[in-house]
């Protein structure tokens, strides 16, 4: 993961913490290309018009954030390539104590919207969307008696739904009652496909820019039935990237179709984890001296640039920003370590690695 896109994820999140007490907290996306005069008459256009607001209070926390704003841009000679994000308020939640803060960032890709807002919360959908992932994996995993349907988003799996079908999984014994009750049991087949079908559309096909493609596991034959039937339209057929054998119908089935998919999955977030965290235990098993844990020998390896990656848990990302300028500086990389895997788990319990470019 790129360190200036961790910094904008873990920014994101710090400005969703802040509340306002009022509507004073300003959110102002600007386009690529915009000029930036009008940027700036714009907002001496705000400051003469927050004057009215009633509460004194607020009045004057607007008029001081829209005057660093402004104060800001002048000391600007023209707008980034990709258009610009600024945020600025009174962040204090303590009455009568006074924080104005502005954030000033250049998004990641072009920005093509332009958005002036000022409220009780920092508006960040729009800055949240430059930075998803651009890519994801639809999965289905299913039998006679239960399915689950997913996406994998960058190292997130996302279960969309698990259903439990209605289909009988006995069948009666007996001469030509037999017959028909298996006639009965196909046709119930038939409609928990047909339901199956229904909703993967309905899951994938509102994405189907981002759809890259779509994986098919579970256990028996009824994968292929579904695969091959008369049940997905062509443009998902065309999508199917393998069909895989898994124990499970369920969320694990789901996480055991990843797993036997790793070849196709391999230049992805989540598959990049598993490898690298399986990398570091096995550097670790067998006494390499080419992994180290812990914040402090982290940290000491990276004062001698012997990082090659970093390593962290999700749950102690917040502690990397001390280490983002050594970071920069010595090009070492970094990887956020979700728990949606075993191994994610396990690392999790070391909070924070480093795999070494050599013995230190």
């Amino acid at each position: 993961m790129d360190v200036k896109e961790l910094e904008l994820q873990m920014l994101i999140e710090e400005l969703s913490n802040y509340n306002g007490r009022a509507t004073e907290l300003i959110s102002y996306y600007i386009p690529a290309g915009y000029d930036l005069a009008k940027v700036l008459d714009h907002l001496n256009y705000e400051y003469s018009t927050a004057q009215n607001i009633k509460d004194k209070n607020t009045r004057q926390h607007v008029m001081d954030a829209l005057a660093k704003i402004i104060n800001y841009l002048k000391g600007l000679k023209k707008l980034p390539d990709n258009g610009l994000v600024v945020f600025c308020g009174n962040i204090s939640n303590r009455p009568g104590e006074v924080d104005i803060r502005l954030w000033a960032i250049e998004p990641p890709d072009k920005l093509n919207i332009r958005l002036y807002r000022c409220d009780s919360r920092f508006v960040l959908d729009p800055l949240k969307e430059l930075i998803l992932p651009k890519q994801m994996y639809g999965l289905i995993v299913l039998d006679r008696g239960e399915a689950s349907i997913g996406v994998l988003k960058g190292n997130q799996l996302i279960v969309l739904e698990n259903k439990q079908s209605w289909v009988p999984g006995k069948i009666r014994a007996g001469g030509q009652s037999s017959v028909r009750f298996q006639r009965l049991i196909e046709q119930d087949v038939h409609l928990w496909l047909k339901y199956l079908s229904d909703e993967v559309r309905n899951y994938f096909e509102k994405d189907l820019d981002k759809l890259v493609g779509i994986l098919v596991g579970g256990p028996g034959l009824l994968k292929e039935q579904f695969v091959n039937g008369d049940y997905l339209p062509y443009h998902f057929k065309q999508k199917i990237l393998g069909v895989y054998d898994t124990a499970y119908s369920n969320e694990h089935g789901l996480k055991e179709l990843l797993e036997r998919a790793k070849d196709i999955l391999e230049k992805t977030e989540y598959v990049r984890e598993i490898e690298l965290t399986k990398l570091f235990f096995e550097h670790l098993g067998k006494g390499t001296g080419l992994v180290v844990y812990g914040f402090d020998d982290v940290k000491r390896a990276l004062e001698i640039g012997a990082v090659d990656t970093i390593l962290i848990s999700e749950d102690y990302k917040d502690k990397i920003k001390e280490l983002f300028e050594l970071i920069e500086q010595t090009n070492a990389k970094v990887e956020v370590i979700s728990k949606n895997h075993p191994e994610g788990e396990q690392f999790s319990n070391f909070k924070i690695g480093a795999i070494l470019r050599f013995k230190i």
